[in-house]
């Protein structure tokens, strides 16, 4: 896996992924569980590598492009 994700990219999937974990916990009921879709963003981000950049062609990196 070659890394996709810049480190502008990278800082607002994290921080995204703060947002959504915040829904955990503000919202009641079964709505609350949309909060740990935070995990996507943040998986993404801490792994460089988006796998929907991957099918699109796309690349924020800028170490691969050249």
């Amino acid at each position: 896996m070659n890394p996709n994700v810049g480190k502008a990219d990278k800082a607002v999937r994290l921080v995204l992924a703060l947002v959504l974990f915040s829904l955990f916990f503000i919202l009641q009921g079964d709505a609350r569980w949309w909060g740990l879709l935070g995990f996507v963003p943040l998986v993404t981000g801490l792994m460089n590598w988006c796998p929907l950049y991957t099918l699109f062609g796309i690349n924020t990196c800028k170490r691969q492009q050249q």
